[in-house]
Formats: C-alpha cells, structure tokens, sequence
C-alpha cells in the first residue's frame, strides 16, 4: 500500500520504527506523505533523512541514544533485534561477547551515546574493528558518523517495508 493511502495513524504505525523509537521522523513528512509526494522508498528515504537533518542537535542526539547497544542491549525494537541477530550478535563466542561489552563502555563513555553502525552485511568481526577504528574520531566527527548509519538503517528498513507490499 502507497503510504499515500494510509490514515495518519496508519502511517505512523508503519513508517514510525524505521528511525529507532522516534516517531517524530514520520510525524515530520506526514504532510508530504498525505499529499503523495512520498509513493516511493527513494523518496520517502529522502524527505526522512531531511528531517532529521533539520532537527536541533538535541533531538539528533535523543535520536542517537533510542538505539541499542550492539550484542547487550535488552528490550530492542523488533527490528533491531533482527538485524542483530542477522550480523550473528546473538551467536558471539564469550571473547566476542566481552569485547562488545568493553567497547560499548568505553564508546558510551566517551562520546556519551551508543556506537552506531548499519549491521546488514557486517560480520561479528567487521562491526568489532569498526567499533575499534571509531573509538578514535573526535565527537563532532562521530556524531555525523552515527547520523549517516542511522540513515543507512532507516534506508535498508524502508526497503524491507516496500518490498513486503
């Protein structure tokens, strides 16, 4: 179904989880979205990544930390927990599992947000050198880096949502 077709809760309801528990993203290209501007994923993608671009560095931020951490996280959106267990998160051998535990500490502490990184495709061990390599930016640099992935997310959960039409 086009999501011109679909009440505004209706949209919501679909297009709302494609950017981690921030259903704003959705209420933001409603509009567009009602008036038919938005029919197609590319689209559709496009005016999502434009309004969380356009939203104040606090609310990116919030945006940021409604993600999982990567192999601990508990009570993940159903999504989430699929791409993880597809990246094989949910199958790390216990070295594995505590190098994920330490990075994530040291990342939170550090950057004071999750590590964020499009999971679709990565085996255990890229997602780990990722983390690893990224320890090293400087805030500003992976802040930008956890938006971009957040949108390569978003892209790949849009495209599972079409697809499924």
């Amino acid at each position: 179904m086009q999501p011109s077709a679909l009440s505004h809760d209706a949209f919501v309801d679909r297009f709302g989880p494609v950017y981690e528990a921030s259903p704003w993203v959705a209420e933001a290209v409603w509009p567009a979205a009602a008036r038919g501007e938005l029919d197609d994923c590319h689209t559709l993608a496009g005016a999502m990544r434009d309004a969380v671009d356009a939203a104040p560095r606090a609310q990116r931020l919030a945006l940021i930390r409604a993600h999982p951490q990567l192999a601990v996280a508990s009570n993940m959106a159903p999504a989430s927990v699929d791409e993880q267990r597809g990246a094989g998160l949910d199958r790390c051998s216990p070295g594995e599992f505590a190098a994920f535990q330490r990075l994530n500490a040291a990342y939170v502490a550090r950057f004071g947000h999750p590590f964020i990184v499009a999971v679709k495709g990565l085996s255990r061990l890229d997602i780990l050198a990722a983390f690893e390599a990224r320890l090293e930016n400087d805030s500003d640099a992976e802040f930008a880096t956890a938006i971009a992935q957040i949108h390569r997310i978003a892209r790949f959960r849009l495209a599972d949502l079409f697809a499924s039409e």
